[in-house]
């Protein structure tokens, strides 16, 4: 086994710059079942933004929006409307990994810093990687509070919809770009090329893309990068970049153990999913096998299903979760599979298609 030369515990949050940080977090909440558990804003002493904080088990989802006029945070959420902004990481030594990171070719966006109260201190420090988007390193060894010093602990339940973790994060990127960052990603933080899928694995008649899927050293972090490839019309790679204005996390992948009971709760609280045709069920039995689920049932949620060789997955995703088409939400449950639904492919992006259709901008 290789070594790892960049170690890393595993995503320790993902934030989003919003417009409305409450109405986010209030949405996230009611919909995806978060509960709100932590609290950051005028009342406890940070006087230009807000931070929500929604956690889900082993999610945490950092919800920031500006308090005042002129914050330059507003210029990219005009820019782009509300997106991740931020993958940060849960790191042994904070400063080794900032500068360890430099030293290999990252661009420093946050020199380590000490946030501290009467709870003790948390390092952190940030990195920029495509467009507007940071890594941020974190360590809370010596922190014994909630999540970040000053931040207020809140109790507002969501009712779980069973999310247990960030499964990945995908990043679109301009065409051209896509061998460049992964070459970052093994230079920079260690990861390694695990999968790579071309304009004949991901196509239809009408659009394509390429994609590579990076893995940090244990495993833990997976990070697909994607550009657009040739195609008679606008894949959705280019409508994203035109849509964001730029680079950046196209989906966020949450795993879940009970993909039936998540996507049936999503549904009853009006989250849009991505649909294909009764005709992909009608195959699914010789192309996959026998699977424990009820594929009438599958059906009926739009859940997709693909097989590799360690076992199965199901996967299905939502419509994009702002007015913008940029930003949606995977959701995914891993009977041994560790890898990304290739076969789903070709109907996942007949589905977009026909959505990009519908919007005028296939």
């Amino acid at each position: 086994m290789s070594q790892d030369n960049f170690p890393i515990r595993k995503v320790d949050h993902i934030r989003h710059y919003v417009g409305n940080a409450r109405q986010a977090a209030f949405y996230y909440q009611h919909v995806f079942g978060f509960s709100i558990t932590g609290y950051h804003g005028l009342e406890t002493g940070l006087k230009h933004e807000v931070d929500y904080l929604l956690e889900q088990n082993d999610v945490k989802l950092l919800f920031t929006a500006a308090l005042r006029p002129g914050h330059p945070m507003s210029e990219k959420i005009a820019q782009h409307g509300d997106f991740v902004q931020d993958i940060a990481f849960e790191v042994d030594d904070v400063d080794w990994a900032f500068h360890e990171s430099v030293r290999r070719g990252a661009v420093p966006a946050h020199e380590p810093y000490t946030l501290s109260d009467e709870n003790g201190e948390v390092r952190i420090a940030s990195i920029h990687i495509y467009g507007d988007t940071l890594h941020t390193f974190i360590n809370r060894d010596k922190f014994s509070g909630h999540f970040l010093p000053h931040f207020e602990r809140r109790n507002e339940p969501g009712d779980s919809i069973g999310i247990v973790e960030v499964d990945h994060c995908v990043g679109n990127v301009e065409l051209g770009q896509m061998n460049y960052w992964v070459d970052w990603y093994e230079q920079v933080l260690g990861f390694k090329n695990v999968i790579t899928f071309d304009d004949k694995d991901i196509s239809t008649e009408f659009t394509a893309l390429m994609s590579k899927v990076m893995a940090n050293g244990n495993g833990r972090v997976k990070f697909p990068i994607n550009e657009p490839a040739e195609g008679k019309k606008k894949s959705q790679i280019d409508e994203y970049l035109e849509f964001f204005g730029g680079a950046g996390v196209q989906h966020v992948a949450l795993r879940t153990d009970d993909i039936v009971y998540t996507v049936s709760r999503l549904r009853a609280r009006g989250m849009q999913f991505l649909s294909v045709p009764q005709a992909y069920y009608d195959a699914l039995p010789a192309r996959v096998g026998t699977i424990e689920e009820n594929i009438d049932e599958l059906a009926q949620l739009g859940i997709l299903v693909d097989r590799d060789d360690e076992g199965y997955l199901l996967q299905i995703f939502t419509k994009p979760v702002t007015d913008r088409p940029t930003l949606f939400y995977e959701i995914i449950h891993r009977k041994g599979a560790t890898s990304f639904g290739k076969g789903n492919f070709k109907a996942l992006f007949e589905a977009i298609e026909r959505e990009q259709a519908v919007r005028g901008t296939l």
